[in-house]
């Protein structure tokens, strides 16, 4: 593998994981008071339009960390819906 793509490979998994803490904190307290809806869903269209970059490109690093990612803050945003 080339230092470029592991390289890809350990930022995709660090702005992946990152999302994690918070994913977690808010499914386990479901308070959602202090989450900003308009945040989420902005990042939510920023990892949308990095999968589509990616797909576009054939770049799997960007590919799987922007699904991973549109999981866990698509899950951070239906938990603000719910837990208003």
């Amino acid at each position: 593998m080339e230092p470029v793509t592991i390289i890809g490979y350990i930022a995709a998994t660090l702005g992946t994981i990152c999302w994690v803490p918070q994913m977690m904190k808010t499914w386990i307290s479901r308070e959602t008071k202090d989450l900003s809806l308009w945040a989420n869903l902005l990042m939510l269209a920023n990892l949308t339009m990095w999968l589509t970059y990616g797909i576009l490109l054939g770049a799997w690093p960007i590919i799987v960390a922007n699904l991973i990612s549109i999981l866990f803050v698509g899950s951070i945003v239906t938990a603000k819906l719910i837990y208003k």
